[in-house]
């Protein structure tokens, strides 16, 4: 079975585990993975946007992918022998960071709980890890598709 392995700062205050299995069934990945995720304060997400993106702005999630060309395909071990985890068992998608402040300001904002934002907000960012984007409006409409199918999948609603 497929799995997500989290790296992170601290314990998340939602159910990752269960975000994570979504996301590998929708886009039908069947490897392990490893991805780091680590919940930053507002000043912290706004000098990696700066510094990044050269965007000087608070940001809800940023995302670090560590492989290109992903989009659509299959990850496997076997394909991505570089960028395998020290145990060589788990290949290693980038990073996630989520502003928690903003989060909780979306929450409010959509007038949802924090941890539908959260689960969301990790969705997004491992659809970026895979290979998705949303610069184009058809690209956009995709990953907002792929993100509903995930948020259904664990039931979660708007």
């Amino acid at each position: 079975m497929a799995k997500i392995t989290i790296s992170k700062n601290k314990k998340l205050p939602f159910d990752a585990n269960l975000v994570c299995s979504a996301v590998l069934e929708v886009l039908e990945q069947t490897d392990n993975y490893l991805v780091e995720v680590n919940m930053v304060d507002a000043q912290t997400i706004r000098s990696h946007n700066k510094e990044f993106r050269d965007k000087d702005a608070v940001t809800d999630v940023l995302s670090f992918p560590t492989l290109d060309g992903i989009r659509y395909k299959k990850v496997t071990k076997e394909d991505f022998p570089l960028d395998l985890d020290e145990s060589g068992k788990r290949v290693f998608l980038g990073s996630i960071i989520i502003c928690l402040s903003r989060a909780r300001e979306q929450a409010e904002e959509f007038n949802h709980g924090l941890d539908r934002e959260l689960c969301y907000l990790l969705t997004h960012g491992l659809l970026h890890l895979f290979g998705y984007d949303h610069i184009e409006e058809s690209d956009d409409k995709e990953m907002r598709s792929l993100a509903n199918a995930v948020m259904e999948k664990i039931g979660i609603k708007r």
